[in-house]
């Protein structure tokens, strides 16, 4: 396995928890879905990108998302681990299917903006889930990324986009589950992101 040199980010769930409710909202809203209450707002997320994926979907639904990352609690471990890893000269970029506004806000908010290089969503990119991390690659010209996400849809974006993933392991039951779907290794807490980049290193 080659040495990360860059890690691509995307905030929900990875970052920050952030809450259900809006994503299920705009799930219910403009996609017609049936309101279920989720305790994991990662699951709500992917979920509404698959609706949002096949179906054209309303700019109104950037008002709900500017709500949830209003209220997205910043991990915090978050700062701690971003800071040790912009010391090892890791690159760190944010690739999100949220609006340009949305993760603006976010990064604002939780003054971790600082810390990234540059910020890819479905704004300047054109599209979601796959597309924010081929433009990441792409523009950026990223030979030795990977990317952390949490939930199985994240894995599978990032194994079609041709990235590596690292799993966000948030829930110790699912987490089990994930790891059978191949990711290149898994966290537990961002607090040992930057011990797996060494061991990664040391191995290669």
């Amino acid at each position: 396995m080659q040495p990360v040199d860059t890690v691509l980010f995307e905030p929900v769930g990875c970052l920050a928890e952030f809450p259900a409710e809006p994503f299920l909202e705009i799930a219910a809203r403009f996609y017609g879905r049936r309101r279920k209450p989720s305790r994991s707002a990662s699951r709500a997320y992917w979920h509404l990108l698959n609706l949002m994926e096949s179906t054209p979907f309303d700019p109104a639904i950037e008002a709900l998302e500017l709500d949830a990352a209003e209220a997205a609690s910043l991990y915090e471990d978050v700062i701690p681990a971003l800071s040790e890893l912009q010391a090892m000269h890791i690159q760190l970029v944010v690739a999100s299917s949220l609006s340009q506004a949305a993760v603006s806000r976010f990064l604002e908010k939780s003054a971790a903006a600082r810390f990234f290089s540059a910020v890819w969503t479905r704004t300047n990119c054109g599209g979601i889930k796959t597309a924010p991390l081929a433009a990441a690659l792409q523009g950026l010209q990223l030979r030795r990324a990977a990317y952390l996400t949490d939930t199985a849809e994240g894995l599978k974006t990032a194994d079609a986009a041709g990235v590596r993933s690292i799993l966000m392991m948030n829930d110790p039951d699912e987490a089990k589950r994930l790891a059978l779907e191949g990711p290149a290794g898994g966290v537990v807490s961002l607090h040992e992101l930057p011990d797996f980049v060494r061991l990664v290193a040391v191995r290669t």
